[in-house]
Order: structure tokens, then C-alpha cells, then sequence
């Protein structure tokens, strides 16, 4: 069951995150310790929040064609190329 931290947000346990992104719990811990994914510690346990599970999806998502792209994307500044070279006919 999640729990809150002090401003109210609801706190995600390690196994809620994996379960609701469909990976094991290594993957996320992995995540966390590489600093992908933004965590609180509590003694040896982590605590997630939904917002940065959001944005940690936010930020892995492959753009698709038609999508609403981020200034920085658009401009070239970011220095990564995203999308697929389309197939000719």
C-alpha cells in the first residue's frame, strides 16, 4: 500500500514502481542507483514518487511521428538524434 511523505504525496515502494512499469524489481533499483530514476532512501529502503516515475518515463519515451516535441529537441541543442529514418516506398 503506498504510503505519503510529508507534503502529502504518495510514496511507491520499489516492487508498486515494477509492478506498474512491468519490470522486475532490479530494474528499478537499478534505476535508482544509476540516478535515472529520482528515489528517497529510508534506512536500506527506497521510496519513489509518482511524479518521478512520471518524468523518468517522460524523459525515456521514443518520440513518434506527430508527437509534441521538446524546444531543446526541436532546435538540435540537446545533441541527440531521436526518431527512425523513414522507409521509401
Amino acid at each position: 500500500m503506498p504510503t505519503e511523505d510529508a507534503s502529502g504525496s504518495q510514496l511507491l515502494t520499489v516492487a508498486e514502481v515494477a509492478q506498474a512499469m512491468r519490470v522486475s524489481k532490479m530494474t528499478v533499483y537499478r534505476l535508482v542507483e544509476s540516478r535515472q530514476m529520482a528515489a528517497l532512501r529510508f534506512g536500506r529502503s527506497y521510496r519513489l514518487t509518482p511524479a518521478a516515475v512520471e518524468e523518468y518515463l517522460r524523459r525515456s519515451s521514443l518520440p513518434y511521428e506527430g508527437a509534441p516535441q521538446h524546444p531543446e529537441l526541436q532546435s538540435g541543442r540537446s545533441g541527440i538524434a531521436h526518431g527512425r529514418p523513414k522507409a521509401s516506398a
